[in-house]
């Protein structure tokens, strides 16, 4: 095994999953959304419901399409870079991989159609059906997925047999207890990204005064939705920390830099970790509050690194920092979304033109807060691809060569570079041309044997709204 090879591997694994999980992270968000907007309009008729629609259901449309065709290429590294892990691992992770497609992507793509030319063709409660419908395929996505990557966390019902791990009790892959802290921190992270992008559209169009009618309707909706979320995602993550704590005490330790066994143990707030001395540099520490956290117990004893072996110990700045600008992102979130929420309440929010550009800006924050929260699981759950039974390195292709590996990355950043760039630049010029539909009636109504008319008219649309 070429260690350049390995390194080089893990870095095109981390950069295609980050790039990828911005799109389903927010499809599956704006899924949601659609869906209520949609049942809003079919029981108010209220026409600024089906204007809006329109207007996000297009914006779905292209980041569906982004994350589809990087979801297919990001596959490819497992046959290329990580045989071994896909030898060994087949016959648990294809069949998960494969119950996403037949469920997942069969409803997403085949109700999704009728989202597109199917609303003069349908009865209006069947469209609503096909909305929802779209919105439980993106979850049973993120299901499947997270099953998967849970499995590879702490895995169980399987045995070794013949070098590969075959699984004799899919109850437990599938129900792992796991799975239902993680799936839900994960479904609620992409509920909180919808929300505060639909918001922050809606603060952008209130600075810009356009669309004011529309943009009430985002703004309230997407910060009221936060408001409520938030707090329920904080305690979900504590439950999260939970399964770390019980299943993966070495990464735990390594998110508090927690060097040495502690009892009661401190909870260090922000430091330096430095692996070399195995000490924290200008540490900010509470004392007892680490065994709270951790065991919600005042004189438990946690555990520290120096208590595993140095090869089996993560990195530790990587999670230990990610987990702070992860927790960081909440809390900023979680202000913004109580008082704009409190403002709006007051019939004071639009007037509030610092709180605005506040949520503006914080729509990279659910973003953000979905990579470091990634990062800390992943990062921390090295030296192990699947935790305890197989290490990173022994998971990569044996005979893989650093040119080789350094070829395909480079085909992989040029390959999302080129996706990103153009899908990012047309959801721009689709929200700066803005909801312009008039009474609920689509812009243009898109041919089914022409799909791409859907963007026939967009560029004088575009140019209309600047």
């Amino acid at each position: 095994m070429d260690p350049t090879a390995l390194l080089l591997s893990r870095l095109q694994f981390a950069f295609t999953i980050s790039f990828h999980i911005i799109f389903p992270a927010f499809t599956i968000g704006l899924a949601a959304w659609l869906t209520v907007l949609e049942a809003m309009h079919q029981y108010s008729g209220r026409p600024v419901y089906r204007t809006l629609f329109e207007f996000w259901l297009k914006i779905f449309g292209v980041a569906f399409g982004m994350g589809v065709v990087s979801g297919v290429v990001m596959a490819f590294q497992f046959g290329t870079n990580w045989s071994v892990l896909s030898k060994m691992s087949g016959p648990i992770q294809g069949p998960l991989l494969s119950y996403e497609t037949f469920t997942a992507f069969m409803l997403e793509a085949g109700f999704f159609g009728i989202l597109i030319f199917g609303r003069p063709r349908v009865p209006p409660w069947f469209y609503l059906f096909s909305t929802a419908m779209v919105a439980v395929g993106t979850t049973l996505s993120a299901f499947w997925i997270m099953v998967n990557n849970s499995w590879m966390q702490v895995p169980t019902g399987y045995v070794l047999q013949n070098g590969q791990f075959v699984p004799n009790d899919w109850v437990q892959i599938i129900f792992n207890r796991v799975v239902w802290v993680r799936f839900p921190h994960m479904l609620l992270a992409s509920y909180l990204t919808g929300a505060f992008c639909v918001a922050a559209t809606g603060a952008w169009y209130l600075l810009r005064r356009t669309y004011r009618a529309e943009a009430h309707v985002m703004l309230r909706m997407g910060l009221a939705l936060a408001a409520v979320l938030l707090p329920v995602q904080l305690f979900i993550g504590h439950l999260v920390g939970d399964y770390v704590h019980d299943y993966q005490p070495a990464k735990f330790a390594a998110i508090e830099a927690r060097w040495h066994d502690e009892q009661p143990a401190s909870e260090v707030l922000i430091a330096i970790p430095d692996s070399s001395t195995e000490s924290n540099r200008y540490a900010i520490s509470i004392p007892v509050l680490g065994s709270i956290i951790a065991s919600m117990s005042l004189s438990s004893k946690e555990v520290g690194l120096t208590s595993f072996a140095p090869q089996d110990r993560p990195p530790v700045a990587i999670p230990f920092f990610a987990f702070r600008i992860m927790v960081g992102c909440g809390f900023v979130m979680l202000g913004l979304a109580w008082l704009g929420t409190w403002l709006g309440l007051k019939h004071r929010l639009e007037r509030s033109r610092v709180l605005l550009w506040g949520i503006f800006l914080s729509f990279p924050l659910p973003w953000i807060g979905i990579l470091t929260g990634w990062y800390t699981a992943e990062v921390g759950r090295q030296p192990w691809t699947i935790y305890g039974v197989l290490r990173t390195a022994d998971a990569v292709t044996p005979f893989l060569t650093a040119s080789a590996a350094m070829t395909s990355l480079i085909l992989f950043v040029a390959v999302y570079a080129f996706i990103f760039s153009f899908g990012t630049y047309y959801i721009y010029r689709l929200l700066r041309a803005g909801p312009a539909g008039l009474g609920g009636k689509p812009l243009h109504v898109p041919v089914p044997n022409r799909p791409m008319s859907l963007a026939d008219k967009m560029p004088a649309i575009a140019e209309a709204g600047e």
